[in-house]
This record gives C-alpha cells, structure tokens and sequence, in this order.
C-alpha cells in the first residue's frame, strides 16, 4: 500500500505560463547583467540550483553561496510578480485527484518532490490556491541533484509516519523521464503523466509502473491500492 506520494510541480501540478523562466532571466539580466546563452539552460526535470550553477558557468560568475543568495532572493520577488501578470493553468484533474487521494480508506501522506527552492514552489502553488493540499516535501534547498532531492522527501514522510518507508510504499508522481529516474533512486513506484515535459511514448520507454496522457485516464485507487494494476493511457 502507498503510503506517501509525492507530486512534481511544473508539468504535473500547474502551468505557470513560463514565470520561473522569466523570472530566472530577469534576474541574470537585471542583478548579473548576463542576458546571452540562456536558450541552452534546459528546464525540464532540473533543479533551480543546478540551473543557477550552469548559467553562472557561462559567463564565468563564481558560484559562491553570496551569489546563489543573490540570485534566489530576486528570483522569488520576480516569481511572485510575474505570476500575477502570466496566463497559467492548473494540469487536469489535478485537484479531483487529490480529493481521491485523500478519500481512500487510508489515505497516504501528500507531499511535494520538485526542483524548484521550497518558496519558490510555495509561491507557485498558493496562486494555484494548491500549497495547503501538501504536508511535506524535498525542494532544491535539500540539494541539487533530484535523488537526494528525493531521499529527503521520503525521510520527512518516515518521520512524520513515525517509521521508515519502504520504496515500494511511496508513489512519485511526474511528467519527464528525470522524475522517473529520481523515483528509481529510492525504488519508489512511478505514475508519468504526458501533461508537461515529455509525450506519452517518451515517457512509456522508461518503463514507469504507470504513463498516462494525464489524470484523468487513472484513479487515486488504482495506484495507490495494494492490487494496483498498471495502465496505459493513450
């Protein structure tokens, strides 16, 4: 049985109409004044970090903790004022999916594995009217690599459940194969949804436990019940 599951944001939750990336290269430009080479950072999957890391290598910025500082301070103003303005959506059935979550027998903990910094996603699910809906989580402030990323999410979920979590008892659930890969370093099972970053038959060849085109095409039950059957959806 699932015990915790644990949902990527951009792509999976919400659209949010570009902002992160706008507000990323507002402040490069604005605090940094690095406006070129922008178009090879890759967003899908990443960590805000690492994204951060890269772009400072471009154009030979020091990666020192003042500068990430700087750098994420501007970003969550940015973020913030930019949502406000920006064309954004929720993914389908994104809110019905967690009230059936939530109405199993014994519902597992919901929580959050993302790239983004911890108020970076905050910001990005409270204008979602979405924050409260999680009660714990792994973000870009645990590390920039999305496994350890991972592995901290599911140490927050053992210590809220009051003992440690079998891989088999957590659920990921994304839409690009770096989400299927970090729920494998935790050998957690993995529900892709064709809704962001990657097509179904992309997400199909990682062999996740489940690739649907969105939610609408399973139920809470059958992934988090103990005779969940694998679906496809097309």
């Amino acid at each position: 049985m699932i015990r915790l599951v644990l949902f990527d944001i951009d792509g999976t939750l919400v659209h949010t109409g570009g902002a992160g990336v706008k507000a990323f290269a507002r402040v490069f430009a604005t605090e940094f004044g690095a406006t070129d080479g922008f178009e090879r950072l890759k967003f899908a999957g990443r960590t805000d970090v690492s994204l951060v890391r890269e772009f400072f290598g471009y154009h030979g910025i020091p990666a020192t903790p003042d500068n990430f500082e700087r750098f994420f301070e501007c970003y969550v103003f940015w973020l913030d004022h930019i949502l406000s303005t920006s064309r954004t959506e929720m993914c389908p059935f994104v809110r019905e999916f967690i009230g059936q979550i939530r109405a199993l027998p014994q519902p597992p903990l919901i929580g959050l594995l993302t790239g983004n910094i911890r108020l970076g996603a905050e910001i990005k699910l409270r204008h979602f009217n979405l924050w409260q809906e999680f009660v714990t989580g792994g973000f870009a402030d645990d590390s920039e690599e999305r496994s350890e990323i991972a592995a901290a999410a599911r140490d927050r979920g053992s210590r809220l459940l009051g003992e440690p979590l079998r891989g088999e008892e957590i659920l990921v659930i994304g839409d690009t194969p770096l989400d299927i890969r970090c729920a494998r370093a935790i050998d957690a099972r993995i529900l892709a949804a064709a809704t962001g970053g990657a097509r179904l038959h992309e997400l199909q060849q990682h062999e996740p436990d489940w690739a649907v085109a969105d939610l609408t095409a399973i139920s809470a039950a059958e992934v988090c019940g103990r005779e969940a059957v694998p679906v496809l959806g097309s």
